[in-house]
């Protein structure tokens, strides 16, 4: 079993920043995912809309970025504390929703494919 458990969420006005954690914990991501095969990913879902990637992020730090947030969120990964961070910036109203973080020993991207998942933040920006 692999435990995803994300923070940092909250209320913040457009042009404002905030970054989100999420710890990956469990016997199964200690004992069998390997440092250079585990791959773990951001999603968000807003009201009336489907779940989409934000972010993705290999053991080597390799990123991929959906169109809507490229150039303005960044994701990083502390291998050590097996955490993953999404700094968000130049926050706008469209990027409020329930974020996710996502985690899987094959890369799948910005797809839903990831077998473990977290419970999810909210992140809500006003205008």
């Amino acid at each position: 079993q692999v435990e995803l458990a994300e923070s940092g969420g909250g209320s913040v006005q457009a042009g404002g920043s905030l970054r989100l954690s999420c710890a990956a914990s469990g016997e199964t991501y200690n004992q069998h995912f390997k440092r250079d095969t585990t791959y773990m990913a951001w999603f968000r879902q807003s009201p009336g809309k489907k779940r989409e990637g934000v972010a993705s992020i290999t053991s080597g730090l390799r990123t991929t970025y959906a169109d809507s947030v490229k150039g303005r969120f960044t994701a990083s990964k502390d291998n050590a504390k097996n955490t993953i961070y999404l700094q968000m910036n130049n926050l706008k109203p469209e990027d409020t929703g329930v974020y996710y973080c996502a985690a899987d020993p094959w890369d799948y991207g910005l797809s839903s494919q990831y077998y473990f998942w977290g419970l999810g933040t909210q992140v809500t920006v006003s205008s």
